[in-house]
């Protein structure tokens, strides 16, 4: 939770920084975060190739790594226990 505490806290830093010089960020907030959401799945493929032409499972690896990589530690949830009878 920290990192991400961080990282809102420095991003308001900066937009106030950009407040105070006059100026516009350098691209509106939606293309960027779609920009960033490429770059993290564009990271992926590299493993997901090499893994296909290895022969080994994809599709675990991609439920688990890559998940966790482009969504965060979230992405590892573990599934809901079923309840035991009182």
């Amino acid at each position: 939770m920290m990192p991400y505490l961080l990282s809102v806290g420095v991003g308001v830093l900066v937009g106030v920084l950009y407040g105070l010089l006059g100026v516009r960020s350098p691209a509106p907030p939606t293309i960027a975060l779609v920009g960033l959401l490429g770059m993290l799945v564009g990271e992926q493929i590299v493993p997901v190739v090499k893994r296909l032409t290895a022969g080994e499972p994809v599709l675990a690896f991609i439920k688990s790594d890559c998940a966790r990589h482009v969504l965060g530690p979230q992405a590892e949830a573990e599934p809901p226990q079923p309840e035991k009878p009182v």
